[in-house]
């Protein structure tokens, strides 16, 4: 196995560029997904039998491979092959198929006595939306939310076939040159990744939710 862990300090500053490239490349569509993911959860939700459906479709598209998604977007979009929006637009698709199968399945999670109590003091549907059932379906939308931030994390490696990939170039690198000290990095680095993404995630959701916290411990 041909290492050399010198090389990791002669390129500090190209590992570094690319471990924040991967980071923006993973989260941004992530958080766009999130914004448009609450709203259209809730109408899906609001469709009744008809969720299913839709969240089978969903289903459906999350599991085409993104090599097949990352090739395809550019004819799709009219974009550069090596346009890095392909790949944020890709990411950002898979987030949004799963993320709003998050928001149902945490609306759908929400007691019907709550909801009717809700309605009984006086909330309408958006106040009652708001105040009381999105609040309780968060814990289910956070779950959902560490996944698809994971997965991201690593999909934006598999991106490397259109020449984005960030911390995916190491492993190109490594494979070209048989040489193995970049892909060990980049095994790493996108584990660490993952591993602080994700907790930095359960952190918000416990400082935002620390009722949930509470019941849980009860």
């Amino acid at each position: 196995m041909n290492l050399d862990w010198r090389w990791i300090s002669r390129n500090l500053g190209y590992i570094g560029g690319l471990t924040a490239q991967h980071a923006v490349l993973a989260v941004l569509p992530v958080l766009a997904a999130l914004v448009v993911s609450i709203p259209l959860g809730f109408l899906v939700y609001r469709t009744g039998r008809a969720a299913n459906v839709i969240l089978s479709v969903l289903g459906v598209i999350y599991s085409i491979p993104s090599l097949a998604l990352f090739v395809a977007l550019p004819v799709i979009l009219g974009t550069q092959i090596l346009d890095p929006v392909n790949i944020a637009v890709a990411l950002a698709i898979y987030s949004v198929a799963l993320l709003v199968r998050s928001v149902v399945d945490g609306l759908r999670s929400v007691p019907s006595a709550v909801k009717q109590s809700a309605s009984a003091v006086g909330y309408g549907w958006f106040a009652r939306l708001v105040k009381v059932e999105l609040p309780l379906a968060m814990p289910v939308v956070f779950s959902g939310l560490r996944v698809v931030t994971v997965s991201n994390i690593a999909l934006v490696s598999v991106a490397v076939v259109v020449g984005g990939g960030a911390l995916g170039q190491l492993f190109d690198t490594g494979f070209n040159r048989n040489f193995f000290t970049p892909i060990v990095v980049g095994l790493v680095l996108t584990l660490l990744l993952a591993l602080v993404a994700d907790a930095i995630i359960l952190l918000v959701q416990r400082g935002t939710l620390p009722w949930a916290r509470r019941r849980r411990t009860a």
